[in-house]
């Protein structure tokens, strides 16, 4: 479930010069593609948190998954920006059930460092379809056209759905379930919003992983416009970002055993730090650089490993009595945060690469800011 989200990140990314060019926009308009579908994913995750604490798990992600798939259909007959705009949001709106139930079906039966350690392990599983993807949309590029990568996706939401009916369990029983009043909501969101220690851990999320999702919005267009790479050699490039990540996971899985949450959000500030700084630098030292561009991508994708799972953990771990809620505000502030950089890349920034060596070091800035106040406001956590 959770791998849909990258895949729809991902896939297409070798292919958003191309979309430019078949549909008469301008890269603005491509990054718009990316930005649309970040603000759907995330005010959509407010509404199937509390459907999934009402009706369960299983067919709420069924019903967002099934409006993922029309989305995608939407995008693959898509013949101009508008009608791939709405595809895009179809799309961000039903993925969003991959993340936020993932998250809750988790606090249902795990807390502590062994809910640390299962959602690592969820980390590396995510890390399979950013591995694939880019490759094999570098090689649909060169067999087919970019509708091909938006059927695919569908294809990839149907077998989820058939999985979710044939092969998961409901992990939230009858008698858990609470009923679905928007008062109620509104003051579960409410009380999340004015705690500080979901707060600002949901902020870290939101900020480390707005790096994220900024820098994939700006790749394909710094790596295969600016310096001239093919598709097929970015796909190549990317295995840099997805390497990074596999190993990362495999290493902070090692480390969960031997550190704390809190201890292992340190290991990620520090290399969050040294990867902005490399954005900072490196890619005006060295403009024709893949390797200065890809590296503090690395770094980066590394500190993703050591911050995510631990700041989910914090932010969720006095809320079991909501952890739909609780999950899908914290999705909310994750994807919001790729939401807000990458419309700073395309509002702010004409050039894809002045983005990317200011948005991504404010982001580390912001993030290190932001994990000093929680440890100073929740000590313990």
């Amino acid at each position: 479930m959770v791998t849909t989200g990258p895949l729809s990140l991902t896939l297409y990314g070798p292919a958003l010069p191309a979309i430019v060019t078949d549909l008469g926009t301008t890269d603005a308009g491509g990054k718009l593609t990316m930005t649309v579908y970040f603000a759907a994913f995330a005010i959509s995750q407010l509404l199937c948190g509390p459907l999934s604490d009402r009706f369960g798990r299983l067919w709420v992600g069924a019903a967002f998954f099934a409006i993922y798939v029309l989305g995608s259909l939407v995008c693959v007959l898509a013949p101009s920006l508008e009608m791939l705009l709405l595809g895009r949001v179809m799309q961000g709106f039903g993925v969003s059930a991959g993340g936020a139930i993932s998250r809750a079906m988790v606090r249902d039966q795990f807390t502590g460092m062994e809910a640390v350690r299962i959602l690592t392990l969820v980390n590396l599983i995510l890390t399979v379809t950013p591995a694939i993807a880019p490759t094999l949309g570098s090689l649909i590029m060169l067999a087919g056209s970019w509708h091909v990568m938006f059927a695919i996706m569908a294809a990839f939401g149907v077998a989820i759905i058939t999985l979710l009916g044939l092969g998961a369990r409901e992990t939230l029983p009858e008698t858990a379930r609470v009923p679905l009043a928007p008062r109620r909501t509104l003051r579960n969101y409410a009380d999340l919003l004015r705690a500080p220690d979901f707060v600002l851990p949901a902020l870290m999320l939101a900020l480390a992983f707005g790096g994220f999702y900024g820098f994939a919005a700006l790749l394909p267009f710094v790596l295969i416009e600016d310096i001239g790479l093919t598709p097929f050699q970015f796909a190549m490039a990317l295995l840099i970002q997805t390497g990074s990540f596999i190993v990362g996971n495999l290493v902070a899985g090692r480390l969960s055993h031997r550190l704390d949450g809190p201890q292992l959000v340190v290991v990620g500030l520090v290399l969050l730090g040294l990867g902005g700084l490399g954005f900072a630098v490196a890619p005006r030292l060295f403009p024709e650089s893949v390797l200065a561009v890809m590296a503090p991508v690395s770094l980066w994708m590394l500190a993703l490993t050591a911050i995510g799972p631990s700041a989910t953990v914090a932010a969720m771990a006095r809320y079991g009595h909501m952890a739909g809620a609780a999950s899908a505000m914290a999705g909310f502030f994750q994807m919001g945060g790729g939401f807000v950089a990458s419309l700073l890349a395309v509002t702010l920034f004409a050039d894809a690469r002045a983005a990317l060596t200011v948005v991504l070091p404010l982001l580390a800035v912001l993030t290190i800011a932001t994990a000093m106040l929680h440890r100073r406001l929740v000590p313990g956590q």
